[in-house]
C-alpha cells in the first residue's frame, strides 16, 4: 500500500514554491582589465533587488 501525502506537507510545498518564485538567477559579464577577456559572474537576487545588483 502506497504512502499518501499529508494535507501539512502539501501546503508547506506550495508556500516553498510560491516563495521560490520570487528569486531570480542574474548573469553579470565582467571584463578584466589585465587581459580584456569576459567572466561571468552568477548570483540567486530576490527579484526586487535585481536592479541594485546590476548598478553595482
Amino acid at each position: 500500500m502506497a504512502k499518501t501525502a499529508s494535507k501539512n506537507a502539501k501546503v508547506k510545498d506550495l508556500k516553498a514554491s510560491a516563495e521560490a518564485k520570487n528569486w531570480t538567477k542574474v548573469i553579470r559579464a565582467l571584463r578584466s582589465p589585465k587581459t580584456g577577456a569576459y567572466t561571468f559572474k552568477e548570483a540567486i537576487v530576490h527579484k526586487d533587488k535585481v536592479k541594485e545588483y546590476l548598478a553595482q
